[in-house]
């Protein structure tokens, strides 16, 4: 992976059975749209594995404004803080190309049985250089 993730790393249209009898997203798939992007993240990073391990911790959402039936919905993602045991995600939602809402979300990485769990060396530094290129520093 090479960099934060500034261009759209998951899209997809806005279903019908999303939108809600006001004719916008139910605000709830936001966060299933976060998901994906959270995937497809791990999977360019070659972090599929580690991925199996986290768990949501919490998410919190910004709104900017509103997707609707018809729309496309491109989500960014990039990794913002590494922890002993977690790790915080930033996700930018647009709807054809407006501003829809930011999410901040914590994950933990716990075992089978949801003992959080050290994140390991080489996956830290990976999720790592997202941080270092948003503030310019060296990866390392």
């Amino acid at each position: 992976m090479s960099g934060p993730m500034s261009q759209p790393i998951w899209s997809a249209p806005v279903r019908y059975a999303e939108v809600d009898q006001q004719n916008i997203v139910f605000n709830a798939h936001y966060l299933t749209y976060c998901d994906e992007a959270s995937t497809a993240y791990f999977r360019a990073a070659g972090l599929l594995g580690f991925a199996e391990g986290v768990r949501l911790v919490t998410s919190t959402i910004t709104w900017r404004g509103s997707a609707r039936w018809g729309d496309e919905v491109a989500v960014t993602a990039r990794c913002t803080a590494t922890g002993r045991t977690s790790v915080t995600f930033a996700f930018t939602i647009t709807a054809s190309g407006r501003p829809c809402c930011e999410v901040s979300t914590v994950y933990v990485y716990a075992d089978a049985s949801g003992v959080p769990q050290p994140i390991p060396d080489d996956v830290r530094a990976r999720l790592r250089g997202d941080q270092d290129r948003d503030t310019g520093a060296a990866a390392g």
